[in-house]
């Protein structure tokens, strides 16, 4: 047995358009992306995939800002006096918050900025932050 008569399992892969006696063409047909050197067709899956928006946090649910509104204890200090009650309604009249009439659920929170040397009473149905809370029952106010 000779070296040139020893068979190889191996097939190798035919280099199309190189010339040689396959034509102009060499095989690969005419004209378009495939016939041209490093053609790569990209998935349609992911041309599909970037056509949908991106939705960002879709697992938060979040309360819309534009419901919430916020009110320092410096400004209820300066606009009511002791004793008097401090709810939605005279939040409106006292003209420290303004809520326009498209919003139907409006929430408010009382903020921290400030000092309050009155005792007043705070409805319960306003939300109050930590540093709020902590404010008001030092200044002997209490919350109803």
């Amino acid at each position: 047995m000779q070296i040139h008569n020893i068979s190889s399992f191996i097939k190798r892969k035919k280099r199309i358009g190189r010339g040689g006696k396959r034509g102009s063409y060499s095989g690969r047909g005419m004209k378009g992306q495939k016939s041209r050197a490093g053609h790569k067709i990209r998935p349609a899956l992911r041309d599909i995939v970037l056509k949908f928006p991106k939705k960002r946090g879709i697992g938060n649910v979040r309360v819309k800002k534009e419901n919430i509104f916020e009110v320092n204890l410096l400004n209820i200090d300066k606009k009511f006096n002791a004793g008097e009650k401090v709810d939605l309604e005279s939040l409106k009249n006292k003209k420290i918050i303004n809520i326009p009439k498209k919003i139907k659920n409006p929430k408010v929170k009382i903020l921290g900025k400030g000092n309050l040397n009155k005792s007043l009473i705070f409805d319960a149905s306003l939300s109050f932050s930590e540093k709020a809370k902590s404010k008001i029952e030092k200044s002997n106010s209490k919350i109803q």
